[in-house]
C-alpha cells in the first residue's frame, strides 16, 4: 500500500512538473488543463501569481492594483489541438493615478497570441505561404500576415552598415525594381538569411558606397562575398575589401550558361529549314531542364533533337559536364576539372562557348582571387 502511494504521488508529481514546463507563464499560476468535448480545443485556465509585485514601467516605483483582469490566449496547438489560455492580468494604478495594464514576457500588448506562437507562426512562413499556413492552423490570411510582418521587424538586424556586426559571408545582388532598366541592389547576409541593405542602382559606386560605411573590425571579419559575374560588384569588391575572396554561385554561372542555350537554339531556329524549324519548336524547356527530371518522352524527344544537331548536341553535353563539377570533393579538384571543361570547350570552336569558357578562365586567374562556387 506505501508503494502504490508513494508511486500516484511521484506520478503525479511528474505531471505537474511536466504540466508548467509545457505552459510556462511567468508571473501566472496554472489551474487546470482540460479538453472540450464538443470542440476538442485545449483549455489552460491560469490565475495571476499574487508574489509578483507590480512596477510602473516608466517610472520604476512600486503600483497598487486596481482590478484584474482576464483574457484568453492563443498558444502553441497540443498534439494538434488548438489550445486556448486563459490568464488573469492586473490592471495597475500609479502613484499619479495613470491606469496600465501590466505587461508581459509571453504576449504582446493587445495581443491575442502568445510569443512562441507568432515565432512558430512565422517560421511556417519561411517555408509555406500565407494561405497554406493559414488553412493549416486555422487563422485569418489577414492575422498570418500581420503577425510574420511583426515577427519580421522585431527580429531583423539594423539596416544602418556602421551598426552591423559579425559579417563572414555576405551575398549581393541585382534585383528589377520595375519595368525597364531599373534596378536596385541588394545585400544579405548568407549566415543568418537576413537582408541587411538595399540601395537604387547596380554599378561599382553603389556597392562601394555600402562598403564603406561599414566599421573596419566589420571589414576584416568578411572572409567572401557571393555575387553574379558581373564587373561592377566585382571592382566594387577588389577596391575596398582587398583581402575578401570573391564568390560566384553556381546558380548565376548556371543563368549565364542558359542564356548561351537560348541564343544558340534562336540562332539555330533562324537559320534551320522548314524541317528543322519544326523540330525546334517547343523544345527550349527540354534543353534548360534537368535530364533527370525529363520524362520519357521528353527523354526521347530530346535524343531526336540532339541526333539532328551537332551544335546544340555539343553545348547540351557542355552543360551536364559544367554541372557535374559541383560534385568534385575538394576546391582544388574543382579548380582542375574547371581548366578541363574550359580547354574543351573552346577546342569546340563555337564562338559563344569560348567568350563563356575566357570569362570562366578570367576570373579563376586573377590575381590573389580566389573562383569558388
Amino acid at each position: 500500500m506505501f508503494y502504490s502511494v508513494y508511486f500516484v504521488n511521484r506520478t503525479l508529481s511528474y505531471l505537474m512538473s511536466l504540466t508548467s514546463t509545457l505552459f510556462s507563464f511567468p508571473g501566472q499560476c496554472i489551474d487546470s488543463v482540460s479538453i472540450e468535448e464538443s470542440t476538442k480545443i485545449v483549455r489552460v485556465k491560469c490565475r495571476r501569481d499574487k508574489r509578483y509585485k507590480l512596477h510602473d514601467s516608466v517610472t520604476g516605483k512600486p503600483c497598487t492594483v486596481n482590478r484584474y483582469i482576464r483574457r484568453r490566449i492563443h498558444d502553441l496547438p497540443v498534439s494538434g489541438r488548438v489550445c486556448h489560455v486563459d490568464i488573469e492580468l492586473a490592471q495597475a494604478r500609479s502613484e499619479d493615478g495613470r491606469r496600465f495594464i501590466e505587461p508581459t514576457g509571453f504576449v504582446a500588448k493587445g495581443g491575442r497570441y502568445t510569443t512562441r506562437f507568432c515565432h512558430f507562426i512565422s517560421g511556417l512562413c519561411r517555408y509555406m505561404s500565407i494561405q497554406a499556413v493559414s488553412k493549416h492552423l486555422g487563422i485569418r490570411w489577414e492575422t498570418v500576415k500581420k503577425i510574420d510582418k511583426t515577427v519580421l521587424l522585431s527580429t531583423l538586424p539594423a539596416l544602418t552598415p556602421s551598426e552591423l556586426k559579425n559579417l563572414v559571408h555576405i551575398g549581393v545582388d541585382e534585383v528589377a525594381r520595375a519595368k525597364g532598366h531599373d534596378y536596385m541592389t541588394v545585400v544579405y547576409d548568407l549566415i543568418s538569411g537576413h537582408l541587411i541593405w538595399v540601395d537604387h542602382g547596380r554599378t561599382a559606386n553603389v556597392l562601394i558606397h555600402f562598403l564603406e560605411q561599414l566599421s573596419p573590425k566589420t571589414k576584416e571579419g568578411i572572409q567572401a562575398v557571393s555575387m553574379d559575374m558581373g564587373q561592377s560588384y566585382q571592382s566594387a569588391v577588389r577596391k575596398v575589401l582587398p583581402n575578401t575572396d570573391i564568390v560566384f554561385d553556381r546558380f548565376h554561372v548556371m543563368q549565364n550558361y542558359s542564356l548561351l542555350i537560348r541564343k544558340e537554339r534562336n540562332k539555330a531556329f533562324r537559320n534551320g529549314t522548314h524541317q528543322e524549324k519544326k523540330m525546334l519548336k517547343g523544345t527550349l524547356f527540354l534543353l534548360l531542364k534537368n535530364a533527370p527530371k525529363l520524362n520519357d518522352k521528353q527523354s526521347d524527344r530530346l535524343d531526336d533533337l540532339l541526333e539532328s544537331n551537332k551544335t546544340l548536341c555539343t553545348i547540351y553535353m557542355l552543360k551536364e559536364q559544367l554541372q557535374a563539377l559541383w560534385c568534385e570533393r575538394d576546391f582544388d579538384s574543382m579548380v582542375i576539372a574547371l581548366d578541363a571543361w574550359c580547354q574543351l570547350a573552346k577546342k569546340t570552336r563555337i564562338l559563344s562557348l569560348i567568350n563563356f569558357a575566357d570569362s570562366l578562365l578570367h576570373i579563376s586567374e586573377s590575381a590573389d582571387r580566389l573562383f569558388r562556387f
